[in-house]
C-alpha cells in the first residue's frame, strides 16, 4: 500500500471514529494537562519528577520544552518563573558527571541536546541573550563528539566508553545547529555543521527502506557500518522532522520539506506506530524498556506540527486533532480531582501517570491548538 493511500484509508477512518462523539480539544484542555505536569514538579530541584522516581533528567527538559510550548502558543507567561528556576538549578555543575559539569554538559550527547535546544526556545520566548550562550555553549560540547574513525562520521551517543551512533543524538544536533543559525544573523559555520550532519544522517543507513529510523548503528563483519533494525522509536521519526524544518527554514530548499513528508507518511501508514490512525510506540504497554518511551510520542507530534505547518495541504491536521480527541476521550484518568492526567496509550484506557506520560499529552493537546 503507497503511502498516499493509507492517508487517504486513515483519512476516511477518522471521520467515521469522530461521528460518534462531539469533541474538541482547545487551550483550556491544554492548560489543564500543564496543570496536571505541573503537579510532578519539586521545588527543592527545579525538576519535573516529585511523584516519579524514575524519571529521568532529560525528561524534565522535555517538561520544560512542553511548558514553553505552552507559553508560546497561548501567550501568557505564568510558567516563566519556573523556566527561569529549572535553568538556574540544572546548568549548576552535575556531581554525578564530573568530566563535563555545568550549563548541561552530560554523559550522554543526546542529554546535552535536549537542554540546548530548549534554551533556544528560551530566547525566542524571552529574547534574553544568556539562553542562547548556553546554547552555543552546548552545541560546542556536543561538536566535539563528532568522530570520524567509525561509520565516517556522526556524534557518538555515549561519551564515558567513546560509544553507539545513535539516531536520536545525531537528529538532535542537526536541529540544534540549524536552529542557532535561523537564530543568528549572517551565520555559516552552524549552517554549514547542520547540512554536514544532515548529509552524513541520511546516507548513514539508519533511515530504512520504509522510510522509518531505526535506533543507531552497529558494525558488519567487515568493519562497515550498517542499521541495527532496533525499534523505530517515534521520538527517532519526529526530532528529524523539527532538524528538516529548520533547515528548510534556512535555505529555502523544498527538498527538506520532502524529506519530512516522507518519514511522516511512513509513520501515518505504519499498522505498528500508528493502528486505527493513533500514534504508539513499537512495544507493548508492559514491554517498553523503562519509562522513558512514555516521553517519545509527544516530541514526535510537536515536531509533525510544525512540518504541518510549512506545507501548504496541512496534511496532518486531521491526525493531530484526532489523536488529541481520542486520548482526551479515551486516555485520561477518572479518578477524582485527578482528570486531566494522561495514560501512556492514546487510544486508552489509562493506565497510570508519569512525567512522560504527561508530557506527550501536553505536547499533543499543544500540537492540536494549530490545526
Amino acid at each position: 500500500m503507497s503511502v498516499s493511500t493509507a492517508i487517504q484509508i486513515y483519512r476516511l477512518l477518522a471521520c467515521i471514529l469522530l461521528s460518534g462523539y462531539a469533541v474538541g480539544t482547545g487551550i483550556k484542555e491544554a492548560a489543564a494537562a500543564l496543570n496536571g505536569l505541573m503537579l510532578a514538579y519539586d521545588d527543592s530541584t527545579g525538576l519535573w519528577d516529585l511523584s516519579d522516581p524514575d524519571a529521568a533528567w532529560w525528561q524534565s527538559s522535555v517538561a520544560l520544552q512542553a511548558t514553553l510550548d505552552f507559553m508560546t502558543a497561548s501567550g501568557t507567561r505564568e510558567h516563566l518563573p519556573y523556566a527561569n528556576y529549572t535553568i538556574n538549578m540544572q546548568r549548576a555543575p552535575l556531581a554525578w558527571w564530573p568530566q563535563g559539569g555545568g550549563d548541561f554538559r552530560a554523559e550522554s550527547t543526546d542529554d546535552t541536546g535536549w537542554w540546548a535546544l530548549a534554551m533556544t526556545s528560551m530566547y525566542t520566548l524571552t529574547g534574553e541573550r544568556s539562553f542562547l550562550d548556553i546554547a552555543l555553549e552546548d552545541e560546542a560540547y556536543m561538536a566535539q563528539y563528532w568522530t570520524l574513525s567509525e561509520c565516517n562520521g556522526g556524534l557518538i551517543w555515549r561519551i564515558q566508553d567513546v560509544s553507539y551512533k545513535a539516531a536520536i543524538s545525531n537528529e538532535l544536533y542537526i536541529e540544534l545547529t540549524a536552529t542557532l543559525h535561523n537564530l543568528i544573523p549572517w551565520d555559516t559555520t552552524f549552517l554549514n555543521r547542520s547540512l554536514d550532519a544532515w548529509d552524513w544522517f541520511k546516507d548513514s543507513g539508519m533511515i530504512n527502506s520504509g522510510w522509518l529510523i531505526n535506533d543507531g548503528l552497529t558494525k558488519a563483519a567487515n568493519d562497515s557500518c550498517i542499521n541495527n533494525n532496533a525499534p523505530t522509536w517515534t521520538y527517532n521519526q519526529g526530532v528529524v522532522l523539527g532538524g528538516l524544518v529548520q533547515l528548510y527554514l534556512a535555505t529555502g530548499d523544498a527538498q527538506f520539506l520532502i524529506f519530512g513528508r516522507n518519514i511522516a507518511g511512513a509513520v501515518l501508514a505504519s499498522a505498528q506506530l500508528s493502528p486505527g490512525g493513533i500514534l504508539t510506540e513499537p512495544c507493548p504497554l508492559e514491554g517498553c524498556p523503562d519509562g522513558n518511551a512514555a516521553s517519545f510520542k509527544g516530541l514526535f507530534i510537536r515536531n509533525l506540527a510544525k512540518l504541518n505547518a510549512h506545507l501548504p495541504d496541512r496534511p496532518y491536521s486531521l491526525f493531530l486533532s484526532t489523536n488529541a480527541n481520542t486520548m482526551y476521550v479515551n486516555a485520561r484518568s477518572s479518578s477524582a480531582g485527578d482528570t486531566d492526567l494522561y495514560g501512556m496509550l492514546w487510544q486508552g484506557p489509562f493506565d497510570k501517570t508519569s512525567i512522560g506520560r504527561q508530557q506527550s499529552a501536553v505536547m499533543l493537546l499543544v500540537a492540536a491548538l494549530g490545526v
